[in-house]
């Protein structure tokens, strides 16, 4: 079973808990456990990190050359980098630059590639084309699993 991730780029602590807590409990640890990122910040790199410090097999999927210049900060660029590095394999869109176009696409591949989605999401619509709420609703339309981990009353900056 493959697993991959959506979510947002800036978490509240108590979510990122929330997450790495489920993920713990429900993820098989070893080789056998494959994740599929595309390593923006936020969800995306924490959900990579598990998957690699729990000694499963990292896939990545880049959405445009370049993808790590939009990324927040010198730290999330540096985590970039080394999963990246780390990764099994890095598959990059078609994309010459970021754009909402090119995220979107990359979050329909990456649901095209997995069984189940974990969606780091409070819920609300997207805020760009390509966002986390566009790509679970893709997900649903496609059958796929999805866990929503959020907690109630915790609203994202």
């Amino acid at each position: 079973m493959r697993f991959g991730v959506t979510g947002h780029r800036i978490l509240p602590p108590s979510i990122v808990d929330c997450a790495v807590r489920h993920w713990s409990r429900v993820l098989p640890p070893g080789a056998d456990l494959c994740g599929v990122s595309s390593l923006a910040d936020g969800a995306d790199q924490l959900f990579a990190t598990h998957i690699l410090a729990s000694g499963g097999v990292l896939e990545v999927l880049l959405p445009c050359e370049g993808f790590a210049g939009s990324l927040l900060g010198d730290d999330s660029r540096a985590r970039f980098e080394d999963l990246r590095r780390a990764a099994a394999s890095v598959t990059t869109m078609p994309y010459p630059e970021p754009s909402e176009q090119a995220f979107l696409a990359a979050g329909r591949a990456l649901v095209d590639r997995c069984d189940h989605l974990f969606a780091v999401w409070d819920g609300r619509p997207a805020r760009g084309v390509g966002g986390t709420g566009d790509v679970v609703a893709y997900a649903r339309a496609r059958g796929r699993q999805v866990t929503v981990l959020w907690v109630d009353g915790v609203h994202r900056p």
